[in-house]
């Protein structure tokens, strides 16, 4: 039962945060204000997992909305959060092990084997930008496990043969650790962000008593603030608006003597 809803609750963060890019894709302009910044980012990830026999990183791209919560007190701090919907981690070229079949065992002998985890990722970063745009961040990110599945790849008679085995029911439902990166707020347009993060997990990502492993990743991406110039045009329709209304002291009738 415990499971199950764990599952249940899995799907519909998923399907919600999905929805919400979605959502945001189109009232993007409605998220954003002079102290709060919203947009969509993506880009590349190079993953591995730590005190895990492999061979190289495992690469993937991540995609996800983020929000810039400007201090009112000091807009250089802020805080930097969001939902990366599509993140995928894991390891390339692990040890091939046996699947508890003779016929699979025999086709993938020599072959190899990646781990592919899929993470609802949520970091929650302190950030300060500097005054030449270039920012740096910390802080915590949590993740949810959407899925989990090793990809069994072997050449039989010079075809390529692939078998995937879930191993959701082997990885811990929750993941945590630190993230910091540094990045660039281009000044062109609305401002692009292009950021470099670092990913260090600090749970363990399989259950039981084994060795103790670590999901590692680094993120390069792009951040695209999402409405910020139709935001903008609004504000400012709304300041000549009132201006019509309440015009300057030295533009209003003076009362006749």
């Amino acid at each position: 039962m415990k499971k199950s809803l764990i599952l249940l609750i899995a799907v519909f963060s998923i399907h919600q945060a999905k929805s919400q890019v979605l959502i945001s894709l189109i009232f993007g302009d409605k998220l954003n204000s002079p102290f709060l910044e919203f947009g969509l980012e993506g880009g590349l990830n190079l993953s591995d997992i730590s005190d895990l026999e492999s061979s190289g990183m495992n690469p993937g791209f991540n995609l996800g909305f983020y929000f810039d919560i400007r201090s009112k007190q000091n807009p250089a701090w802020m805080i930097n959060t969001g939902v990366i919907v599509k993140s995928p981690m894991g390891a390339r070229h692990i040890p091939v092990y046996s699947l508890d079949d003779v016929n699979l065992d025999n086709t993938f002998a020599g072959g190899t084997v990646n781990r592919e985890i899929r993470y609802f990722n949520v970091p929650i970063l302190i950030k300060y930008q500097f005054k030449n745009r270039i920012y740096l961040k910390t802080g915590p990110q949590l993740g949810l496990l959407a899925s989990a599945f090793d990809e069994f790849k072997n050449e039989v008679n010079k075809n390529d043969v692939v078998y995937k085995k879930k191993i959701r029911d082997e990885i811990r439902v929750i993941d945590a650790g630190i993230a910091f990166g540094t990045g660039y707020h281009m000044n062109v347009g609305n401002g692009l962000n292009i950021t470099i993060q670092y990913y260090y997990g600090l749970v363990p990502v399989m259950k039981g008593d084994g060795p103790n492993v670590y999901n590692r990743s680094l993120y390069l991406t792009a951040g695209i603030p999402i409405g910020k110039g139709k935001a903008a045009q609004r504000r400012a329709e709304q300041d000549a608006e009132l201006y019509k209304v309440i015009p300057p002291e030295d533009e209003r009738p003076k009362p006749e003597k």
